[in-house]
């Protein structure tokens, strides 16, 4: 193993294939076409693991992730964010080696594509189904329609369907309110399939948001499933009620720098800059951005919430222990904390360990 002397991201590969496999299967069972997203791990090598489970379609969140991917070997990539018109270039270029699938989601884009698209597109229009970060309201069909006739204006375009990312289920106070948002976001873009599958017949439905392809059981009418966070989990997903401590597959391992027996605070080499500053609320109503793994007689211990990381800098992180535990950790000591968010995290932290003592690089920095 090599040995750890600075912020360090942990991978668990055992719990990784697990998660993969658990969702691959689920995908099966509702015989949905997986395409998972790949912002979460950004990584050639863990990518290649999606493979032993039949995975051969993918989704990116850019055109530089889409780049990476599609030089690594993928060739079905979605581009899971709205056309960056600047990247016309690179997309053109992209399409002559992989199918690409871009994301619109309005008539000044696509007609932008009709015009300028030097190869086949498949494209699908982005559905806001309550989110309201992007896409169209599942009511607005007069801009779809804009849209669809911009589209047809080029042969190269070939309109797929309807595309809806449910984040609100993010934000979820209980299990019933992402299953409630889920089947709301199903009954919209089951509406406007069938409006549209007397013209489109082969007209798609794809959802990928992990909290409901985890827990939810209803697909109907949906062809396409896309989750990203599941391959890794974190506590944000935990805290919801969609996984298990034991599914979550990566860890920030830090050393301690500095003990403040007056406040029962320690100090770690390990801020913002490695975390992020994405937070849960603890239980005590205060921000909470990770918790804490001890080794106590050989075992690993989950401390409860009255032990957490509180504080962040950029490079300092603090944590609040109890007395009992306080006593436990020493100067220099490695302190195995939960990320709360695993994308942004990995995304900080560019590269992994795995418990099998390997490192794996992500997509390179620019």
């Amino acid at each position: 193993m090599i040995e750890i002397i600075r912020p360090t991201l942990v991978l668990d590969k055992e719990v990784c294939l697990r998660n993969i496999e658990r969702m691959a299967q689920k995908a099966a069972k509702y015989n949905l076409r997986f395409r998972p997203h790949f912002k979460t791990h950004q990584s050639a090598e863990i990518g290649e693991w999606f493979r032993l489970f039949g995975v051969d379609a993918i989704t990116v969140s850019s055109v530089r992730m889409a780049e990476y991917f599609i030089t690594n070997g993928w060739k079905d990539v979605t581009i899971a964010f709205p056309v960056n018109v600047l990247e016309l270039g690179l997309i053109n270029r992209l399409a002559t080696t992989a199918k690409l699938n871009v994301l619109v989601e309005s008539a000044e884009v696509a007609e932008i594509l009709s015009k300028q698209v030097k190869h086949k597109l498949g494209v699908y229009i982005k559905i806001d189904t309550g989110y309201q970060r992007t896409g169209i309201p599942s009511s607005r069909t007069n801009l779809i329609d804009g849209i669809l006739e911009q589209l047809a204006k080029c042969k190269k375009l070939e309109f797929k369907g309807f595309l809806t990312h449910t984040g609100h289920t993010y934000q979820a106070r209980s299990s019933n309110e992402i299953f409630s948002s889920h089947f709301d976001a199903l009954l919209k873009l089951k509406s406007l399939k069938n409006h549209y599958k007397k013209t489109y017949p082969k007209v798609e439905i794809s959802m990928g948001d992990t909290p409901s392809a985890s827990i939810c059981g209803n697909f109907d009418g949906v062809d396409e499933l896309r989750p990203g966070n599941f391959v890794f989990y974190d506590l944000m997903q935990q805290n919801l009620g969609v996984c298990s401590i034991d599914d979550i597959a990566v860890k920030m391992m830090c050393p301690v720098v500095a003990k403040h027996t007056s406040r029962n605070e320690i100090v770690i080499y390990g801020g913002a800059i490695h975390f992020s500053k994405e937070t849960i609320l603890n239980t005590d109503g205060k921000p909470l951005f990770g918790r804490i793994v001890i080794q106590k007689d050989g075992e690993k211990h989950l401390l409860d919430n009255n032990n957490y990381l509180s504080k962040l800098s950029q490079e300092h992180g603090t944590i609040k222990v109890t007395p009992a535990n306080f006593r436990l950790i020493n100067i220099g000591d490695l302190i195995e904390l939960i990320p709360v968010h695993s994308c942004l995290t990995a995304n900080l932290m560019g590269h992994y360990l795995t418990t099998e003592g390997e490192t794996i690089r992500m997509i390179p920095r620019y």
